[in-house]
């Protein structure tokens, strides 16, 4: 029987405000098809100017009721035929004749949005996970963005060197974003391949092998991508990669935002531990709920393997001045970003070297 706490469970699908506003896209022309663009970047981003963060944590014994709640895992689950669904009424949609470049745009926007919130955001939340059936939809929701490659940098790789010159994900100090957009794409991309190749040599396996995930994700996004190149054709093909484009550089907005000019110290051979201020956080509740508690980053480097209902605020992490979607927009204007960001930083290191001296 539902009682209240389950019905608030039940707010993290908000976030289906932007399936909903996608669906009307690809069925619509003109402006309507911009909504989950303003939606994103507009609606939202303006609520949390408006609203103060929520650092509220859970107390003990809730947070014990909620951490193997089934009601939380099924609200990431439904999200897989959902995009998956969209993903094919998007192609379907712009097979339409006599769309114009307004139309296109906006409904290649909104399949963008997809990928990076419902598709990527998602698979990163169940990509942690350590049942089969969970990697599985996972990497399902990264083939929509072209980006499968991630669930083996993240976890291997990002996890383990985040806030570190080796982490090709984690922003340095002075580094617009477009510059990083390029620098974090291909290495994290020749970092999936060469923590592949390293597992499999500890196994005394051969990296040229159906065993190499890196090899099964490549032949599955190239057999999709001809798929719809096939079935569709080829032109919509094309508005297919740009979306899938769109979903993985909002991913990598926010991997920009997430740690930008955080550095661990290292002490010989070994950095410090990664701990809560070496990532970004926003208590924002609209925006937390809306991306399953992302931006809740601290305590979710902090420890991994917390699922997403039950992340804390930490009163050590880094706080951004508004939610993640503002903080996407403000990224996108380096002077802006970096007159805001770089003071906190600064402010940030002379803490920690007063704190190391005394």
């Amino acid at each position: 029987m539902w009682n209240s706490k389950k019905l608030y469970a039940l707010r993290y699908l908000n976030v289906l405000v932007l399936p909903i506003l996608a669906y009307v896209s690809f069925i619509s022309h003109g402006w309507v098809t911009y909504l989950p663009l303003v939606e994103s970047f507009v609606f939202v981003p303006l609520l949390e100017l408006a609203y103060k963060p929520n650092p509220t944590n859970l107390t003990p014994e809730k947070e014990e009721l909620r951490k193997d709640d089934p009601i939380y895992d099924w609200q990431l689950y439904i999200m897989v035929p959902i995009q998956l669904g969209l993903l094919g009424v998007f192609l379907l949609a712009m097979q339409e004749e006599g769309l114009t470049l307004a139309d296109k745009i906006g409904r290649t926007t909104a399949m963008g949005l997809l990928c990076g919130v419902i598709g990527i955001n998602v698979a990163h939340e169940l990509g942690h996970r350590s049942k089969w059936h969970e990697q599985f939809m996972a990497k399902l929701l990264l083939m929509t963005s072209l980006y499968m490659h991630f669930f083996i940098e993240h976890n291997r790789g990002h996890h383990k060197n985040v806030s570190t010159c080796e982490d090709p994900s984690s922003a340095r100090y002075g580094e617009m974003l477009y510059r990083f957009w390029i620098r974090s794409v291909v290495f994290t991309y020749l970092s999936a391949w060469k923590l592949e190749a390293e597992r499999l040599k500890k196994k005394g396996e051969s990296i040229l092998s159906f065993r190499n995930e890196m090899i099964q994700f490549q032949l599955i996004q190239i057999a999709l991508i001809v798929a719809i190149g096939l079935y569709f054709g080829w032109t919509v093909l094309g508005y297919f990669v740009l979306a899938a484009m769109m979903g993985f550089l909002l991913l990598e907005t926010v991997n920009y935002i997430e740690h930008y000019g955080l550095e661990r110290d290292k002490k010989g051979e070994r950095y410090e531990r990664v701990m809560p201020h070496h990532s970004w956080n926003s208590d924002h509740k609209l925006g937390r709920i809306i991306l399953f508690e992302l931006s809740r980053h601290s305590d979710h480097h902090y420890i991994a393997s917390r699922k997403y209902q039950i992340l804390r605020h930490i009163d050590d992490s880094p706080q951004m001045p508004t939610g993640y979607p503002g903080m996407m927009i403000l990224a996108s204007v380096p002077p802006l970003w970096f007159s805001i960001m770089n003071p906190k930083i600064k402010k940030i290191r002379e803490q920690q070297n007063l704190a190391n001296a005394a």
